[in-house]
């Protein structure tokens, strides 16, 4: 997995004199896009963890004049924002994809059964709010296989607890001993969490073998481009004979390349009906969709986030356009 940031030598085991807002925030600062991440990982919801981050400071701020730099500012403030993220998580269930509400359907022809109100779903996070620039540590915390959606899934069916425990021990590599005295706990608990942990995650096998970045970005075009132009054998090319689709807010999802494309003949429509722009979501390919209105303007559709292997698209994950145009940068509509 990763492996923890180097921190600035004055972040230390050391307390910087801050005497204003301003200086705590150009202190602290740094460590926001880690931080985001990491509330990301462990809520799975990008409103959230910006909340999250926010509320972090904020506790930070009002308490730093008590930080007696026991610890490194940067241990001090994931130690605020995973309790932040552990009180949430007594208010909320867990965030599932469909996937994770049944078995996969075998009736593409059948009307979608759409999920309870109820359901909170797992929602992606834009690449640009969590990559850092060329050159900065924090790139090495905040890389992009620690946010695909198979992995947070998984997460998701932890206890909040062995999820951040698995969160800063394998992920932030933290020492046991810190994880501790940030839960609260003895480190016995914290091995005996993780191990707990890693077991659940194994039954559910996350791990993939990742294609290269360029043979990546060439599936998404093949993706975008059989959409565009309505060309469903080019979409079977680029989709493995095991893909799966998952529609959010529907409790039914498909599996098995056949049932898939039986699903997606008639959405493709003819060409044309669709307009895609190339973003990046989770760490993975993604498609912003867009649907051709009557009046010949296209209007957002949802984000379809592409998992990718060296063998083609193994699954597509479509969100709806409510999860797509606040956080990506994207417009509404496309003439």
């Amino acid at each position: 997995m990763g492996a923890a940031q180097k921190e600035p030598t004055h972040n230390r085991r050391e307390r910087t004199t801050v005497s204003t807002l301003e200086e705590f925030a150009a202190l602290a600062e740094p460590y926001r896009r880690e931080l985001l991440a990491h509330c990301y990982r462990m809520v799975g919801s990008v409103h959230e963890a910006e909340d999250l981050v926010q509320e972090t400071y904020l506790r930070a701020w009002s308490g730093y004049r008590k930080f007696e730099g026991r610890s490194s500012l940067r241990t001090w403030l994931y130690t605020i924002a995973t309790n932040a993220c552990l009180t949430e998580r007594k208010r909320r269930s867990r965030r599932p994809l469909p996937s994770g509400l049944g078995p996969a359907s075998d009736d593409p022809d059948a009307p979608l059964e759409a999920a309870s109100r109820d359901v909170l779903w797992l929602q992606p996070i834009p690449d640009m709010m969590v990559t850092p620039g060329p050159g900065d540590p924090a790139a090495i915390v905040t890389s992009r296989e620690q946010l695909r959606l198979a992995l947070m899934a998984s997460l998701q069916k932890l206890t909040p607890r062995q999820r951040a425990v698995y969160l800063l021990r394998e992920v932030m590599e933290f020492p046991a001993t810190d994880v501790a005295a940030m839960l609260e706990t003895s480190a016995a608990a914290v091995k005996s969490s993780l191990q707990r942990a890693r077991a659940a995650l194994a039954k559910v096998g996350t791990i993939h073998e990742e294609p290269t970045e360029l043979y990546a970005q060439d599936l998404l075009e093949q993706y975008m481009t059989a959409f565009e132009k309505a060309d469903l054998a080019a979409l079977e090319r680029a989709l493995r004979k095991d893909a799966a689709l998952e529609l959010v807010g529907y409790s039914t999802w498909f599996s098995g390349l056949d049932t898939c494309l039986r699903y997606l003949a008639p959405v493709l429509g003819s060409p044309g009906t669709w307009r895609m722009v190339p973003v990046r979501a989770s760490g993975q390919p993604a498609a912003a969709a867009y649907l051709r209105r009557a009046d010949g303007t296209y209007e957002a559709f949802g984000l379809a986030v592409l998992t990718v292997t060296p063998g083609g698209i193994s699954r597509i994950t479509v969100f709806g356009k409510e999860d797509l145009l606040p956080w990506f940068g994207v417009p509404s509509t496309l003439r």
